[in-house]
């Protein structure tokens, strides 16, 4: 079976005593004045709230408010979990070394910055990916997105990626152009996904470790109630990655991509326990592509969790000594679980014949169309869809007064998957006609 660790990371995260009262107090409807006093006595279920003590407590615990508010508090704890002697320290069946998933999330455009996240595009994305170059580590670097909500404050949480304004595009054509980088892999921002977000990943990205079926009740979470936010509750509880149904993303159906199941730690909701690991192994034993994967946030103090899943997959280890297992990185993970054939990247020709460009495919591309990302001459990004030829082919796109004129263009970015999760970029200079492809 495969193991995988996924982290939504987003950086830094500060969270002052006046802020965690404002979100307890909304969540219960309490009125509660803010202090540390009485956030130690709520911590220990000491103020009578009318028997919801235990469920209050269990929201504000001293591990869930542990934050790393600045980037050198993250930098000591990956100083450690990054490290040889911490991967190694319990290894897998083949000796291999603990694997870590970045979803890098780019916060930008929210209106306020309450909890003071590192604002910009690629703040969170280099810190990874150059941490990843200086530990030469097998880890992943992959997509997380939060979409912005209507009242554009960067502490609240929305579900629709495009209704108010779709930074997405912006984030996708700047890895693609600024960074010669494309995502294979995704982790839902709060655990959400929608319409949008599903059919916006059947274009473009294969690998989703998103389901967070358990049997818990979320509604037992006052601000969960009825499926908002990572709604999961039809979907399926084993192991085994799935194709989504075009319609309900919970359900097996017949779309592209595969989602994963992928469970809490170090969390109050959906959190991964000893019977769900368990539950892992005994499907794996049972001859099942297992892949077995969890998240938590790079803002909280990863260590605690990361101990005490390690003794999970221990234990369970133990029950069922004839599985073995393997750390994974998130799209090695899938091929190898799925037997998924292997195949050579996409290969990408472009042209431009006076305004019309031209995009072909020597194979077929993961969805219908690559991600068109045009950088103007000003400095501004856009996104837009091609004019097909051939779906998964061929493709074109005219830059005239109906889009943008060719002379205002600076640089064209395209970028794909194939189904085994090869990533394609290329960067196209309308200027000279040179191109420069990078596979991923």
């Amino acid at each position: 079976m495969h193991i995988v660790h996924c982290i939504d990371t987003e950086g830094p995260l500060h969270e002052p005593v006046e802020a965690t009262f404002e979100r307890i107090n909304e969540i219960f409807e309490l009125d509660l004045p803010p202090s540390m006093e009485t956030l130690r006595s709520l911590q220990r279920s000491e103020l009578d709230l009318g028997g919801i003590e235990a469920e209050v407590a269990k929201v504000i615990s001293p591990e869930l408010l542990s934050y790393n508010d600045t980037w050198a508090q993250i930098d000591t704890m990956l100083d450690e979990i990054a490290s040889p002697e911490y991967r190694a320290a319990m290894p897998d069946s083949d000796g291999g070394s603990w694997v870590y998933n970045w979803h890098c999330l780019d916060f930008v455009g929210f209106a306020t910055n309450p909890r003071r996240r590192d604002e910009g595009y690629h703040r969170v994305f280099d810190h990874y990916r150059e941490m990843i170059r200086r530990t030469d580590a097998r880890d992943g670097l992959h997509f997380h997105h939060h979409p912005i909500p209507f009242s554009g404050e960067g502490h609240h949480s929305t579900t629709h990626y495009f209704s108010h304004s779709p930074m997405v595009f912006q984030i996708l054509a700047r890895r693609i152009i600024e960074r010669q980088w494309f995502p294979c892999a995704n982790r839902p921002g709060f655990h959400t996904t929608r319409p949008d977000s599903h059919w916006l990943m059947e274009q473009f990205i294969p690998f989703d470790y998103a389901n967070q079926a358990t049997d818990s009740d979320d509604s037992a979470q006052k601000d969960l109630p009825a499926g908002r936010f990572g709604d999961w509750r039809r979907a399926p509880k084993h192991w085994r990655p799935y194709h989504p149904d075009y319609d309900d993303y919970q359900i097996e159906g017949s779309s592209r991509r595969w989602i994963g199941r992928c469970l809490n730690i170090g969390s109050r909701v959906r959190v991964l326990t000893d019977a769900d690991a368990r539950s892992a192994f005994a499907e794996a034993q049972g001859g099942a592509p297992v892949v077995l994967s969890f998240t938590h946030h790079d803002f909280r103090d990863m260590r605690p969790a990361i101990e005490d899943v390690r003794k999970q997959i221990a234990k369970a280890s133990a029950e069922f000594p004839d599985v073995r297992f393997k750390y994974c990185e998130g799209r090695e993970a899938m091929r190898l679980a799925l037997s998924l054939p292997a195949r050579d990247p996409v290969k990408l020709i472009i042209t431009l014949d006076e305004t019309r460009l031209a995009v072909d495919a020597d194979a077929a591309t993961y969805g219908p169309q690559p991600f068109l990302a045009l950088k103007t001459r000003d400095g501004r990004y856009f996104h837009d869809n091609f004019d097909f030829q051939e779906p998964f082919r061929s493709w074109s796109y005219h830059l005239d007064e109906q889009s943008i004129p060719v002379g205002n263009i600076e640089t064209i970015g395209v970028a794909t998957c194939n189904s085994y999760g090869d990533v394609t970029v290329a960067n196209f200079d309308p200027a000279s006609g040179q191109v420069t492809s990078t596979y991923l």
